[in-house]
Parts: C-alpha cells; structure tokens; sequence
C-alpha cells in the first residue's frame, strides 16, 4: 500500500472559520509523507485553488483542483424556505476542461444560487460535468443524508443518477471513519451494499481539516467561532469534551488510512490512485491577458502611444514654457522610456489607463496617480500624472524596471463622489462579463486573535481587553510573540496568569488565519475573455449587482489579468468642492495650479498646527511634528508625508532636530552629500536610496530598483546576500 494512497478529500483555511490548514503547510505535510498527489477540495469556493497549485508543485506533488460544492435539493436559485437546504458534493477537477467548469460552477453558485450557501443543483453539474470527477463526500452528502434519514430507496436511486449522469469511472462513494460521528459506521455498511449493487466505485477519504493532529484543539476554537458559540456550549451540545473530541481530521498517513479502513474493501484505498491517475491538471502563468483596444487606422499599441506622447510633451511644453520645442535631455528621457515600455510589452495597459483618465479628466472628475507612477515622463505626456518627473529628479525605474520586468502599477486616486462613473465606464468599454472588483481577505491579526478566542473561551472580556490593549499598535502586523517580547507588562502578565497564558498561547495558534472576505477598496480586473472562465466570481455584497474576481490580488497577476487602481478619495471630493466655491467667490476659474507654493503665511499657519481638514496633516501626531518642525518650504511637507509612516517615522525627529540645527548635520561618506542635504541629510525617499546604491556601490538603476524592492518588503535573505556585493562596489 505506501504512498499510493491520496487524499482526495481535504480543506484549507479558505474553508472558513472551517478549515484550519495553512495551504504550504498542508502540501508540505503530504511531501513529508512522501505522498505524490494531494486534491484541495474547500467548502463552495475555489478561493485557494491557485496558491494549492503552486504550493503543490514546489513541493514535488501533483495538485488536483477540487471543491465540496453545497447542491440544493431542487433548484438552486429557488430562494424560499421550501428550496432551502444543501448536500455536500466533492467536485474534482480532471484537466483543463474540468478546471474551467468548476470555475463556471462556483460563479453560477455564488451568483445565482446563493442561499445561506452558495449551491449548484443537479441540471448545472450536468451541464458542466465533462472533466469532473465526484465524489458523495461526508455525512452532509446526498446519499449519505438519505441513509441517515432511514430512506434506502431514495439513496440509491440518488447514487444511481449520478452513475447515470457521470459514468462510473467518474462517480464514487466516499468512505470515512470518525468517531465523533457514530453513524458513519453504518453509513459506509449501507454503501458498500450500494456499490455492489449498482456497480459504483468506493473510494476512502479524510476530510481532512487541519494538517497535524496536533491542531485539533485549535480547530475547536475556529469551530466555535464559525458556529458563534464557546467551546462549552459546543460540547454540551455534542456530548465532548475539549479533551475527548475527535481529532482524527488531520493529513493521515498513508498507514494510519489503511489501519482506518481495514474493516471496509480495500478497493477504497486503492481508488484514491485510480482517481489521482486519472487527473492532469496544467495551468498556465504569466501571460498578461490583456482586452482589446480600440486604434486608429494603421498604428499599433506601440506607435499610437509614441505620437500620442510626443502630441503631450510639446502641449505641456507649450502650456508651461510658451513654445512647443522641449529641449534635447526630454526627448531622450521619453525615447527611453517608451523603448522600456515597448521592450517589456506594455504599450496597451498604457494606452488603456490613458484612455479613462482622459474620460475622467473630461468629465471634471477630479483624478492624480498615486505611488511610483510619478516617475514616468510617458504618464506626464499621457496627461495621467501632472507632475514633470524630470525637472523634480523622479525616477523612472521605480515605475517599470527593464530588468524586472513586472507588471507596473499605476494607481489612479478618484473623488470618491464620482469613482462609480469611471468604473461604469471601464464596464461598459470592455463588458460586462469581462470586469469584475477583487475579493479581499481578512485575517486574524493579534488583538482580533486575543478576542475571538476570549469569546469561546468565555474569558471575561475586561481581561481580554487588559491584554489586547498591551499589544503595540505599532508597527503594524506586530504578533503576538513579538509583544511579548518587546512589553513587558504583558510578559509578566503572561508569566503570572495561567488563564491569561492559556489565552494567549491559544491566541498565538489563530494568527493570521483567513476569517473573513470583503471587496478591495480600489482594485478591480479586466479580461480579454469572460472572466468567469478564467477566475471564479461572486458578488461584492448581498443582493449587491457588481461581483468581484474571487482569487487572491497577487493570484490575479499571476495567471495574466489586468488588474487596475481605482481609489475614491473622499479629500479630491473635498479639494473640488473647495475649487468650486473659490472660483464662484472670485467670479473666476480657480485650479490647483493657481496655489502658490512658496505662500509664507500657509507655512505660518502649518507651524502652528492649523491643520484640521488638511489631508494627511491633520492627525494629533503629525500636528505635534509640524509645531516642532515650523516647515518653511513644500519639500518640508513632502517630507513629513514620506516619514509618517511604520519604520521611518523613527528618523522624524533627527529630520527635525537637524532642519533647526544644520551644524548637527552629518554625512557618513562625502558622496552621500548631494543625495542626502535636501533632507537635510536623512534618507526619506526611495530615490535617494537607489542614488546611494548607485553612486556608491556601482548598481545599475535596474538592480539597484531590485535591491531598494527588497528593503520595503523586508527581505532579510536577498539583503543579507547584497551586503557584500554593496561593500565590494564601494
């Protein structure tokens, strides 16, 4: 037997407030097993399909994309209490054809059949059967439900439409053996009587909801939060105790699954390789699915972004300079960028982001780019960013890096009045079936761990809150180890209190695992084909029109979507408005352009905290700053926005101490003067990083991008590696 035996049934924590099991752990459980193939198989959503894939395939197993979908009784958008109810069916994905139905299913069950659940019916799986494999799952499945009711008749004429429906090499019982649940015993007896007499296949599973046995504890809590109960209550209900509860829902061995199913045919066991041989599922990434887009007769992407480019640098020039002849060190910038861009395939997603800022821009929506975008002189041209990259020393690589080559992000900021007027317009341009928002997920993050497990627990909440409010709020993320830590009261409250240590002992097991969805607050996705066969869909709130791609933001790059920015900004509401009352006033237009920036009494009025309403200079911390700082010119603001924030806030007050002070000012090496003295010699921007690497270590812009990457997301690893290639380049 060995390591032919696969688990074909099992849940990850996509399977919410469900399942438990972290999809790298699981699939490095199943490699440490020395199994070859593992399914994922999550209750009514494919939510993790892709990172199971690539987990799997990194750890040297073959991935079988499935999912436990909910069937109703009868039709499944019949919404009334009659047509309420769900079977558990467990759908396996065979191949390409396989995965982009079960695709089709989950959308049409989220979108359609949505009650309680989101449910299929009978005549949808027939309609999407080809390339699947089924499987009647556990308790909850339809045969096995009619078994428990005491109804033979009406189990086997449920198994025998689905012989009928699939075949019988597609179509299984599902064997499993779990003490907690007693009447599985007799369940499997009936079901094997079934598979011999109407020749369907047994098959042995898990259910597996947690990797380690370890966890079943863990699992509890999670239990009891999806039930909303404590853990008491539950095993009053169920006759348990927190020590006596079944915690057999873990990745089994191969031996322990045999030991398991010795009282049942061993074709059970010998099945789950018949169906892993049967399933060859490839997936493809990194190809940008890009939409079409319309151009003018006899150009390309690439062309018509070059003349509409060239068109916008004389126009600025023009506007700003009186003549439309920019001088040569223009001309280059933009002919290198555009080679970049052409170099790296995206002369259409510019094209594409030009054209509904233009319909924003004509429509007097207020709009500005947000992040590196502002490096790009091609984006200045386009007239998506109003900011001259050049004459302000941006950097462009910081935007697109040729020798990254990623997908660049330019994030565009809305009034937040009239956001929904750009995305009906992106809607409507590319179609309906071809844009979507994006799902979001929310995890436990430490004090929201320290509550819900207090709650099952049944632990008084002035002791939860006691503990909650001794983990810093900064920086943001800080865990629960890492308070523990770095405060003190709360180790000794740990050290002391045993309710207290259990609380957060148990705590620490529910970080970070995914609780709930919610729709992102700015991204959404187009597609050059329908999106619901290339990424499962549902809607972004109940009885809400607009859906929402249902993967992962990062998962959506990988497999090639286009995904866009779209922030609706209550402060360009406000900043409109303002305009709007400014010009009525003075019986004139007033813009933005209009504001001085070198205006003495604002930097007064900044120096004595007068901030209210001010967009990111309004909070108590930041008005402390400004009266220590008394800015007297715009880079002093710009630079208080940059270091307002985890990390840099700590060189604030040398920033301070050192504008006041200028003889305090110190360089380690004369060559970080020039790159350093605007700031008074702390590094605030990523710019000046990317100068220090370059100018002092001999990176090109390129690799110098990958390293200053590198620092934001904190990768100790690649850092660590450039030390010696950063003090060999000095």
């Amino acid at each position: 037997m060995g390591s032919d035996f696969v688990h074909l049934h099992a849940h990850s924590e996509y399977s919410l407030l469900d399942g438990l099991s972290n999809i790298g752990k699981l699939t490095q459980r199943a490699a440490n097993l020395g199994m070859d193939t593992l399914a994922l198989t999550d209750h009514g959503v494919l939510y993790g399909a892709i990172e199971f894939y690539q987990a799997a395939k990194k750890a040297g197993i073959k991935p079988i994309v499935g999912m436990e979908a909910y069937v109703a009784p009868g039709k499944h958008d019949d919404k009334t209490p009659a047509g309420k109810g769900y079977f558990h069916t467990v759908l396996l994905a065979k191949n390409a054809e396989g995965y982009k139905n079960l695709l089709k299913l989950s959308t049409r069950a989220h979108l359609d059949g949505y009650y309680y659940k989101p449910r299929i019916d009978r005549e949808l799986i027939a309609e999407h059967k080809e390339g699947i494999i089924i499987s009647q799952a556990c308790v909850s499945g339809e045969v096995n439900r009619r078994l428990t009711q005491k109804d033979k008749k009406g189990a086997r004429a449920a198994a025998a439409f689905y012989r009928d429906l699939m075949g019988p090499d597609h179509y299984f019982l599902e064997l499993q053996v779990h003490p907690e649940v007693p009447e599985l015993h007799e369940i499997n007896q009936e079901l094997v009587l079934i598979s011999r007499e109407l020749g369907i296949p047994l098959v042995a599973t898990n259910d597996a909801h947690y990797v380690d046995h370890e966890d079943a504890q863990t699992h509890l809590l999670l239990r009891c939060l999806g039930f909303n109960t404590t853990v008491a209550d539950y095993c009053a209900k169920n006759s348990c105790t927190p020590a006596s509860i079944d915690a057999g829902y873990y990745l089994k061995s191969a031996a322990e699954m045999e030991e398991l199913m010795k009282a049942y045919p061993s074709e059970a066991l010998e099945n789950t390789r018949r169906i892993a041989d049967m399933c060859d599922l490839n997936l493809e990434f990194g190809r940008v699915q890009l939409p079409e887009f319309p151009l003018p007769p006899g150009h390309t992407p690439s062309t018509y972004l070059r003349e509409l480019c060239e068109q916008g640098l004389r126009g600025n020039w023009e506007r700003q300079y009186g003549s439309d002849s920019p001088p040569a060190h223009y001309w280059e910038r933009l002919n290198y960028e555009l080679d970049v861009i052409d170099q790296t395939g995206f002369p259409l997603y510019m094209l594409i982001v030009w054209d509904y800022v233009k319909f924003a821009r004509t429509a007097g929506i207020p709009c500005v780019p947000r992040g590196s975008a502002g490096g790009s002189l091609v984006l200045y041209c386009l007239g998506i960013s109003d900011v001259d990259p050049v004459a302000n020393k941006l950097v462009f690589e910081r935007f697109l890096n040729p020798e990254r080559k990623e997908m660049p992000d330019i994030d565009m900021d809305f009034a937040d009045s009239r956001r929904q007027e750009v995305l009906d317009y992106v809607t409507n341009k590319y179609g309906r079936d071809r844009t979507a928002q994006i799902i979001t997920f929310g995890t436990l993050g430490a004090k929201a761990a320290l509550r819900d497990v207090g709650r099952v627990l049944d632990i008084p909440l002035s002791t939860v809150d006691t503990v909650a409010k001794l983990v810093p709020k900064l920086p943001v993320g800080t865990t629960l180890t890492q308070s523990l830590e770095r405060v003190a009261d709360l180790k000794k409250l740990y050290d002391s209190d045993t309710q207290i240590r259990d609380l957060i002992d148990k705590a620490r097991k529910l970080e970070g695992v995914t609780r709930n969805v919610g729709t992102h607050a700015c991204g959404i996705v187009v597609s050059a084909d329908p999106l619901d066969t290339i990424v499962p869909l549902q809607r972004t709130a109940k009885e809400e029109a607009a859906v929402m791609a249902s993967f992962p933001m990062g998962t959506l790059g990988e497999i090639g979507l286009l995904k866009m920015d779209m922030l609706g900004l209550t402060n360009l509401s406000i900043v409109d408005a303002a305009l709007r009352y400014v010009s009525e006033s003075q019986g004139r237009p007033f813009t933005l352009a209009d504001i001085p920036l070198d205006d003495k009494a604002t930097f007064e009025l900044l120096s004595q905290g007068m901030t209210l309403g001010v967009f990111q200079l309004e909070s108590g911390a930041m008005v402390r700053y400004l009266k220590e700082l008394k800015p007297t010119r715009i880079q002093d603001i710009y630079a208080m926005v940059a270091l307002y924030r985890p990390g840099p806030m700590e060189e604030i007050p040398k920033y301070i101490e050192w504008k006041n002070n200028p003889s305090k000012i110190t360089y380690l090496h004369p060559i970080l003067k020039p790159i350093l003295e605007d700031t008074y010699g702390v590094i605030v921007y990523q710019e000046q990083v990317l100068q220090i690497l370059m100018q002092m270590a001999g990176y090109t812009m390129g690799k110098a991008d990958i390293v200053r990457k590198a620092i934001g997301k904190k990768n100790k690893a690649l850092m660590e590696a450039e030390g010696p290639k950063f003090l060999d380049g000095c």
